[in-house]
């Protein structure tokens, strides 16, 4: 079920997301791994041809099992640069021989490691299934939300002007049943990491048998990577949605901050015209002027008397008794100056609480991307 959340003024959700079923399957093949190594040691143990040696001693199952496990769990770690599957795999392996000293399951252990395995499988699927349910994207037409964790609830607001790119990518199952990952890339560089990882070991025997070794790696180059609650992560329909966001990237939809300002400049438009028109009607001449610009032609000079007479029936309602000549012209032009101030002060403010707002984006930005550095530290 999808969480509410708090919209802004002018803004509607296109669409809401959760991660597809299978795009966790790295870590439900941690769980599948779990159960068929279970198995293969309970196989081992009573039908293959190695049974009377694992059989001679009953703790030599469990080192073996746990071996292997803590084996698969350091080769994970330093392929995927997570150190978490081997530190779930070692505390899988302490429990299993914490309970079978507190039960006393010491000579069933080659049936307690398979039952033990799938349950200790099944509990992996179900905290994977909720892991992923507690994943929430939303696409609306000014930013991108995410939201993800359960018990420490995190989330991530980018709106589409602080992108710089999006990164996609697909897996193989992925490209089958069509869903994958976007990550946007912002101007501070959230969304960018780098590969590192070190492992060393060391055997001590006596004065004469000493064995150590190192095994690391480290790419210098960012890499688009980051938490899944901050990605579109594993979304389905794949194309469809990365359609969507670069849609939206590309300005399709403009900002309120944008809108405002083009309803400004309309305003100053209609300003300027006014403004323009009433120097018009100022200029002498004017009437002259304009029979000209419409026929093209001179006005015909017409005899004085007719002239004279045209004065006296020009109406006086144009300028009302009491006012000096040219007042009602100033009292416009004070009107539409005083419009024009009112408007630029407006805009001035606006422009002020939007600089505001970008500069409190960019400090939140700055303390996500820190975070994640410490959260993800070299290994």
């Amino acid at each position: 079920m999808m969480q509410s959340i708090d919209l802004l003024k002018g803004e509607k959700v296109d669409s809401s997301l959760s991660p597809h079923p299978l795009s966790f399957m790295r870590l439900q093949a941690v769980c599948i791994f779990l159960i068929v190594w279970g198995i293969i040691v309970w196989w081992l143990v009573s039908f293959s041809q190695f049974q009377k040696p694992l059989t001679s001693n009953p703790w030599l199952p469990i080192i073996i099992w746990g071996i292997v496990l803590l084996l698969a769990g350091v080769i994970i770690a330093l392929v995927s640069i997570k150190w978490s599957v081997f530190f779930l795999y070692l505390a899988v392996f302490i429990s299993a021989v914490a309970i079978i000293l507190w039960q006393n399951l010491l000579p069933s252990s080659a049936l307690f490691i398979p039952f033990y395995s799938a349950a200790a499988s099944i509990v992996g699927f179900l905290c994977v299934e909720v892991y992923r349910r507690s994943h929430h994207y939303y696409i609306t037409n000014q930013r991108l939300l995410f939201s993800g964790g359960i018990f420490t609830k995190r989330t991530r607001a980018i709106r589409y002007e602080k992108i710089t790119e999006f990164n996609s990518e697909q897996g193989i199952l992925g490209q089958i049943f069509g869903f994958g990952t976007i990550i946007p890339v912002s101007e501070s560089g959230l969304g960018l990491g780098s590969d590192k990882t070190f492992a060393a070991g060391g055997v001590g025997g006596g004065s004469r048998l000493k064995l150590f070794g190192f095994a690391g790696g480290g790419k210098d180059v960012n890499i688009p990577r980051t938490r899944s609650f901050y990605e579109l992560f594993g979304v389905y329909p794949f194309k469809e949605i990365l359609k969507v966001v670069n849609e939206h990237h590309q300005g399709t939809d403009i900002t309120p901050y944008q809108k405002e300002q083009v309803e400004f400049q309309r305003q100053q438009v209609d300003i300027q015209k006014q403004m323009r028109d009433l120097l018009k009607k100022q200029a002498p001449g004017h009437s002259k002027n304009a029979a000209k610009d419409e026929t093209g032609e001179e006005p015909e000079e017409e005899p004085e008397a007719q002239t004279v007479k045209t004065h006296r029936l020009k109406p006086k309602v144009v300028q009302p008794e009491g006012e000096p000549e040219g007042e009602a012209f100033g009292k416009e032009q004070v009107d539409i100056q005083q419009q024009m101030k009112e408007l630029l002060k407006k805009q001035r403010s606006i422009k002020a609480a939007a600089a505001q707002d970008e500069d409190a984006s960019e400090d939140e930005e700055k303390d996500e991307t820190e975070g994640e550095a410490k959260k993800n530290p070299s290994a």
